[in-house]
This record gives structure tokens, C-alpha cells and sequence, in this order.
């Protein structure tokens, strides 16, 4: 029975063959749209991910800031210093820690023969890696027996190693910074950051060997990881801090507490709206499609009235009727759609990437835009792509089902 149905609906849409490939046309451009807006949002969403992949996971890093309220005794507009005995008290009070690394910072000339220039400096603890993510790609980062023997060795950035070494072995070469000679031990692969410095122009040191170019009791910021919510460490971390240093816990500009998990939280809202914005247009896009489907489907039931009045005479229900003008219309919507995905396969793979990232860093064409269509967007375009066709077909079935026989039997 509803093979037969099948058939019949098929040979009506072979009957009206220019008719339904222009409707067919009008789905396929709508659901291209649909699968590239989508693919788009997608794109978009992994090319900022992938500048989040040097924060790590679980990582929370304070920062030194001034007081804006009064605690106890002590006026708004004290400096906090973070120092090296703060390290002792996060371990102590924030059991939820698992790695913490101190960092230091300073703008120093590093040089290697003749040539030279001026670059960040990080003294850190080995944790550092593991806590920033930073990936290795020549060597490997200095150890824990380095954090606190003075060993003069250095890690340095992708960049620093194009400009100083400009395209030969760096590993165990030494460099000079601001004059005292390091040796190099490691080289970071390129990678794309988020944060307002570019750690491809960085050279990171160990935290004792640090001394020897800044007073490292004094810190310019403190970073770990650590199990658990991510909320309550950062309210142990602040607690923590505002007692030893004697400011008000809720103010949040004496130390400035930096949460990866809610940055990326507060990313992913904004990209996931992104997506559905995109999503709606395409679907408008696709409903002009729809519109056009139906109104075809109108016609062909005002056409087919005293068709559709001789097969209820001869005891056709009314279901038979509402399923073979669905069915036209849903061929329309599987055909229109298969088009439509091939023209999206099509044009995803001629434009292949759209540029962000490397508008603004150099090498970082890992960050740009890929059209890439993966499953979950097929899986929406296709639930789109559905409910679109039957909103668009059922309306003209259901009014071709509630004919009168006798009425469409004298339809001229």
C-alpha cells in the first residue's frame, strides 16, 4: 500500500519535471545555507578554542592590585605585593591545589651572537608546564631539582628562537640575557594565546635562576591547578590572600583572580548563541524555501481535484490522500537536501578557512575559521531540513484530504 503510494507520488513529480526541480533548487540553496551558517558557527567556536588551550584545564592565577574598600583599619588604595611566603599559604590553606607556580616577569635583551632583541622574561617552577599547557616541541622543560639550585638554563618561545637563531639548532646553545648566559634547554612549539602577551616571544627561566635579573621575593602573579569546583578554590584562593594581607574579601581589586573554567563558561554562551543565531537564519533562509514548496503543492491539489474526487469514489480514506501529497512533498524536501548538502560539501571545501586569528598573529593559521561540516551539523540541518518539509507539505495534504468527492468530481 505504501509503496504503491510511493510510486504514485513519484510519477506526479515526474509529470511536472521543470516545476519540481525549481522547487527542489529552492530547498537545496535554502539547506546549503543552513549546513554552512552552521558549519560557520562551529568554525568560529574552535578557532577561539584553540587560543584557550594555553590556559590549561583547572587553572586559577592571581595577580598584585590595590585595595578599593577599607578593611578594619587600613584605607582603600593600599598595594598588595604577592611574595614568595604566599606560596606557603595556598598550599597550606587550599587542600583542593594540586600544582602552584610563582612568576616573575621582566623586559630584557636577549641575544645570541650578533644578533639580539628585546623579550619577556618568566621565572617560574617547573609546574609551570603542566599548569599553562605549554607544549614542548625541541627538548624538554627544566626539572624540579632546577626550581631552587640556580641552574642558569632557559626555555625559550618559538619566535625567539626564529628571530635569534634564524633557522639553526638552538638546543644547548647559550643566549644572553641582559648579559648573564643561559643555556638553552628547550624550544615551545608555536602556538596561539589569548592573554595580552604573545608567548611565542618568551623565554622562561627557572624560578632561582630568575634572582640573578630581578628580586624574586616579590611576585608578578602566582598560578595553579587544582580537583574539584572551580568556584571554591577561587574563594579559598581570595580568603586566603585577603587575610594575610589584610584586605576585604570581597574586594576584588585588591588581587585579580583570573578562572579559566568561567572564562571558557562564559565563552561557550556566547558562541552556543552564536550558533543558534546562525542556526535561525538559515532556518528563514530554508522557510523561504518551504514557502515556495508549498505553494507548489497548492497548485498541484487545485490541479488534481477531480483526481484526488475519483480516488476517494473509489475508496480511497482520507489518509491515503494526506499520505501520497505528503510524500510528493517530502521527496521534494529529501532531494532538495541531498543537493543542497553536496553544494555545502562543495563550497566548504573551495573557500576552505576564513581568517581570525591570523589577521593579527603571525603563523596562526591554526586559529582561523574552517568550514568543516561534522556530524552534529548534518544531524541540525537534517531536523531543520524536516520540519521544514513537513510544515510545507502537510498544510496542502491535509486541505487535499478534506476534499468532498462529490465537490471535487464536478471541479472544472
Amino acid at each position: 500500500m505504501f509503496g504503491d503510494l510511493g510510486r504514485q507520488a513519484f510519477n506526479a513529480l515526474k509529470h511536472n519535471r521543470r516545476r519540481s526541480f525549481l522547487t527542489m533548487l529552492g530547498m537545496a540553496w535554502g539547506i546549503a545555507t543552513v549546513v554552512l551558517l552552521l558549519a560557520y558557527g562551529s568554525g568560529f567556536e574552535n578557532a577561539l578554542m584553540v587560543a584557550f588551550r594555553t590556559f590549561g584545564g583547572n587553572l586559577v592565577g592571581i595577580f598584585p592590585g590595590r585595595t578599593s574598600l577599607q578593611a578594619g583599619g587600613t584605607k582603600a588604595g593600599v598595594q598588595v605585593r604577592l611574595t614568595r611566603d604566599d606560596l606557603d599559604y595556598l598550599r597550606a590553606e587550599c587542600p583542593m591545589l594540586t600544582r602552584i607556580s610563582p612568576e616573575i616577569d621582566k623586559q630584557s635583551q636577549v641575544s645570541f651572537g650578533t644578533r639580539s632583541g628585546s623579550y619577556g622574561i618568566h621565572g617560574v617552577f617547573s609546574s609551570y608546564e603542566k599548569i599553562r599547557a605549554l607544549d614542548v616541541g625541541e627538548g624538554s622543560f627544566f626539572g624540579e631539582q632546577d626550581d631552587f639550585t640556580h641552574t642558569r638554563v632557559a626555555v625559550i618561545g618559538s619566535t625567539v628562537k626564529k628571530k635569534l637563531f634564524s633557522g639553526q639548532n638552538a638546543l644547548g646553545e647559550s643566549i644572553r640575557v641582559d648579559g648573564i648566559s643561559y643555556k638553552v634547554i628547550a624550544v615551545l612549539r608555536h602556538t596561539i594565546s589569548n592573554g595580552d602577551e604573545d608567548m611565542n616571544s618568551l623565554v622562561y627561566l627557572p624560578y632561582s635562576a630568575m634572582s640573578d635579573l630581578k628580586n624574586t621575593y616579590y611576585l608578578d602573579g602566582v598560578f595553579m591547578d587544582y580537583e574539584g569546583d572551580h568556584s571554591k578554590v577561587v574563594d579559598a584562593v581570595r580568603n586566603s590572600m585577603a587575610f594575610h594581607h589584610s584586605f576585604n574579601p570581597k574586594d576584588t581589586r585588591a588581587i585579580f583572580v583570573f578562572d579559566a573554567v568561567k572564562d571558557l563558561a562564559d565563552l561557550t554562551i556566547i558562541t552556543v548563541g552564536i550558533k543558534l543565531l546562525l542556526g535561525f537564519i538559515g532556518l528563514l533562509t530554508l522557510g523561504i524555501g518551504g514557502v515556495g514548496l508549498m505553494n507548489i503543492m497548492l497548485v498541484s491539489v487545485t490541479q488534481r481535484t477531480r483526481e484526488i474526487g475519483v480516488e476517494k469514489a473509489l475508496g480511497a480514506h482520507r489518509w491515503h490522500i494526506l499520505f501520497q501529497f505528503l510524500a510528493e512533498a517530502l521527496v521534494i524536501t529529501a532531494l532538495g537536501g541531498l543537493l543542497g548538502v553536496v553544494l555545502a560539501y562543495f563550497v566548504s571545501w573551495s573557500v576552505g578557512s576564513l581568517t581570525l586569528w591570523s589577521a593579527f598573529i603571525e603563523d596562526a593559521n591554526e586559529g582561523d575559521i574552517h568550514l568543516y561540516i561534522d556530524t552534529a551539523t548534518l544531524i541540525w540541518s537534517t531536523a531543520i531540513l524536516s520540519f521544514v518539509g513537513i510544515v510545507s507539505g502537510m498544510l496542502p495534504a491535509i486541505k487535499a484530504a478534506r476534499l468532498n468527492p462529490i465537490e471535487a468530481l464536478r471541479y472544472e
